[in-house]
């Protein structure tokens, strides 16, 4: 039975979602890993979304909370708002009391990704506040370190991420996840991917 690995995510302006394809990528090239794309619903209204000038959804599916409880690891997205994560995807994390009360994400592991707007804008406190939602499920936190290698060290150019996790710099919204950003979110869905696997093999 293959291996499980949902990448949920909340994008606005497709920063988080262009990574969220990559982590994908990075997933599916594990051998027996199934992974699959989705969004958390959004929470604001249509005409505001347009005076904030947000591209039109992506087709990616919309996700439920029960339906996380299929999953055997998880990668989850989100853009920063004054350095944590942002309202529509906290309020997915708030209506998952259900599992929680019955324990059905405990023992899984999950791993954090972001964009931010700024360098100081939250690249790592995003992850860190992020992190208390997964111990309140009793979730595995599998961060990246610095397995990524020479890339984690990269100085010559503008690099989001961080041990925590990818991540991008969306600028003033027209900078596009660099790159660099993408190989680093391949390699996080491929990291996350073998320790999901491994830790089911071992179940």
């Amino acid at each position: 039975m293959a291996t499980k690995v949902y990448i949920v995510y909340y994008s606005m302006y497709g920063h988080v979602e262009k990574l969220a394809e990559e982590i994908k990528k990075g997933a599916q090239s594990v051998e027996g890993v199934e992974a699959k794309l989705w969004q958390v619903p959004e929470t604001l209204p249509e005409d505001v979304l347009g005076k904030m000038s947000a591209p039109p959804k992506s087709d990616v599916p919309i996700i439920t909370p029960s339906e996380l409880s299929e999953a055997d690891g998880f990668v989850f997205g989100f853009p920063t708002r004054f350095g944590m994560m942002a309202a529509q995807f906290k309020a997915f994390l708030d209506a998952t009391g259900g599992l929680w009360r019955t324990q059905q994400l405990a023992g899984k592991p999950a791993g954090i990704f972001y964009s931010t707007g700024s360098q100081g804008g939250g690249q790592e406190t995003t992850a860190l506040t992020a992190i208390t939602q997964l111990t309140h499920h009793g979730m595995i936190f599998v961060p990246i370190g610095y397995t990524f290698g020479a890339g984690m060290f990269e100085m010559e150019q503008v690099k989001g991420g961080s041990p925590y996790g990818a991540g991008t710099f969306a600028g003033d919204g027209s900078r596009k996840p660099s790159t660099l950003e993408l190989e680093q979110a391949f390699h996080q869905g491929k990291y996350l991917a073998t320790i999901t696997k491994k830790l089911k093999g071992s179940a």
